[in-house]
């Protein structure tokens, strides 16, 4: 199943403009020497475990001057040329412009319920969960629904409930962490999820807990509820609502980096599930989560594997992680 697509419900043109008012405009340019080449020039629009996807200029050719660590104000300006469109982009005291014949959106989604970073210490299952529920809500912000299962147009909720989101367990440092207006009957419909995993769970008591929340929405029982996500008697739930973002992300591919070192992310995925069986007979929940780069923009992240276990304590869950790379 294919998931690379192009989306035309969206205005490539507004989603363009949105992108330089906030000073954003990553461009994958070619080769200097290619300069005067007609071709597809790319601009990153969203990249994140979810997702990579592009605005591409057909046809296009550039001029001018690109820096591509320009940090700073953007000027850009709009006009058409015969059958061509014209952008140009002032960074600093540089200019680049293109002229290109049309412009699209290309969408490549993956599979993000066994993504992991492990970037801030301490409850990392925890953590886990609100990364990949966070990057569910950046895909459907800024995609939408289309680009989206239906469990995951339910699930993308729980981005609004303060004590599973990054209010309380947020899975990035203070300086990448992106906070977003929660509204009301958003925050509810997360609840309603929360609720029928609790039940699933034959949690009696978090649903309980839930119902309260609902109609005492405050930062104290927020700090509450959070508290009580940690504890060993919910056990059941965040292995319950882990595996059921795992069931909505595994139609989609992971990423593909080459014939070898997919084979020897293979090796490392196989020397992990062993651990994993290991770590299961002696009684833990355990998943084999992989951290990886981009396809397309090459980052500096380096592919990493790991296992995460979680035991039931005598309070509260105890976390374990192990790092293959």
């Amino acid at each position: 199943m294919s998931f690379m697509k192009r989306k035309e419900k969206l205005d490539t043109f507004e989603m363009l403009k949105e992108l330089l008012v906030q000073n954003e405009f990553e461009l994958l340019l070619p080769d200097i020497k290619e300069q005067n080449r007609q071709q597809d020039i790319r601009l990153v629009y969203q990249m994140n475990d979810t997702v990579e996807s592009f605005l591409v200029f057909r046809e296009a050719v550039w001029t001018g001057t690109y820096k591509e660590n320009y940090e700073g104000k953007l000027i850009a300006s709009f006009d058409q040329d015969g059958g061509r469109y014209v952008l140009g982009v002032r960074q600093g005291d540089s200019v680049i412009t293109l002229f290109y014949r049309k412009l699209d959106l290309e969408v490549q989604l993956y599979n993000y319920g066994d993504a992991a970073h492990f970037w801030v210490p301490k409850y990392e299952n925890l953590r886990q969960l609100e990364f990949r529920i966070a990057v569910l809500w950046d895909k459907f912000t800024y995609l939408g629904e289309d680009y989206c299962t239906r469990g995951e147009r339910r699930l993308v909720h729980l981005a609004d409930v303060p004590a599973l989101n990054f209010c309380s367990y947020c899975a990035a440092p203070e300086q990448y962490q992106v906070p977003h207006e929660m509204p009301v009957e958003s925050f509810r419909q997360g609840l309603d999820v929360m609720e029928e995993l609790a039940k699933e769970a034959k949690d009696h008591s978090l649903v309980r807990l839930v119902r309260f929340y609902r109609k005492h929405p405050y930062p104290i029982v927020t700090k509450y509820v959070a508290r009580a996500l940690h504890q060993s008697r919910h056990f059941g739930f965040i292995q319950i609502l882990t595996e059921t973002i795992k069931k909505e992300t595994e139609v989609y591919p992971h990423r593909s980096f080459g014939k070898e070192t997919d084979a020897q992310i293979a090796e490392w995925i196989k020397a992990a599930e062993k651990k994993r069986k290991e770590l299961e007979q002696d009684g833990a929940y355990a998943e084999v989560l992989r951290e990886d780069p981009f396809t397309t923009a090459q980052d500096q992240m380096e592919m990493k594997v790991y296992v995460l276990a979680t035991r039931r304590g005598r309070i509260n869950q105890r976390v374990e992680v192990f790092e293959y790379e």
